[in-house]
């Protein structure tokens, strides 16, 4: 696939919540092994984009593509699609009763019909891609925060899709777990892995995003590679939430 060629393309995306609108006209287009990076205060909309672009949230209105399909088509089979569209909570989500493998397998073999050594192969692969390869055994409670958040990106990975959507995967992680998850996702923009991230990581979003989108009240105010958006922002609302962030 072409480098310039658009995974996620959204188009007037529009969500209310009763008579909230909490998505007001979003356009954004994220293209093959892009990571973009989505700033803004709490309430801007932020995670409401994301969950719409697996359609967790139903749009009222507005077209999102991924690989080309439409998934707000009724004829789309979303849960295929979703196969497609790896998604990382803030929270793990993780089986407490299956062991790390299991919870990475389980997908694998349910959704995708892997059999169980096919599946099992597939799962050591990602478990060792986030170094959880000795941890395959182990239950989550016998992990840190830091570790079910990799076993979680390693679950998503199993599937191979064609994008990845991380909606706050560090906010509940202790300060000195967070590292350990911010390398993982280095490794997968490495690989080529197209991310589209909402996080409050801002000196992550510095250093490894290859564009930053600022939403504010359900709008995509500014965006831009990270240098600009950072260093010399357009927009006074831009201006006013990064200097809280300033180095």
């Amino acid at each position: 696939m072409p480098e310039s060629a658009a995974i996620l393309e959204v188009t007037g995306l529009r969500k209310s919540f009763g008579t909230l609108e909490v998505l007001r006209g979003i356009d954004l287009t994220v293209r093959a092994q892009e990571l973009v990076f989505v700033i803004g205060p709490s309430g801007s909309g932020k995670s409401t984009l994301l969950r719409c672009c697996n359609r967790l949230e139903e749009p009222n209105e507005g077209s999102i593509r991924v690989d080309g399909v439409e998934l707000l088509d009724p004829k789309t089979d979303i849960n295929a699609m979703r196969q497609r569209i790896g998604m990382v909570f803030q929270s793990f989500n993780l089986y407490p009763h299956m062991t790390v493998l299991a919870n990475v397998t389980l997908a694998l073999r349910k959704a995708l019909g892997k059999g169980r050594e096919e599946a099992r192969a597939i799962g050591a692969a990602a478990l060792a891609r986030v170094d959880l390869a000795d941890k395959s055994s182990a239950y989550p409670a016998q992990l840190s925060g830091g570790q079910q958040q990799r076993v979680a990106i390693a679950r998503a990975m199993a599937l191979e899709p064609k994008i990845m959507l991380f909606d706050e995967p560090t906010s509940a992680l202790d300060p000195e777990l967070v590292g350990s998850v911010l390398s993982v996702m280095r490794e997968l923009r490495h690989d080529g892995m197209t991310m589209v991230v909402v996080s409050h990581e801002m000196r992550f979003a510095r250093d490894a995003a290859d564009r930053v989108v600022f939403m504010d009240a359900g709008q995509i105010v500014e965006q831009g590679p990270p240098d600009r958006i950072f260093g010399a922002p357009q927009h006074a609302r831009t201006q006013s939430f990064l200097a809280d962030f300033a180095a």
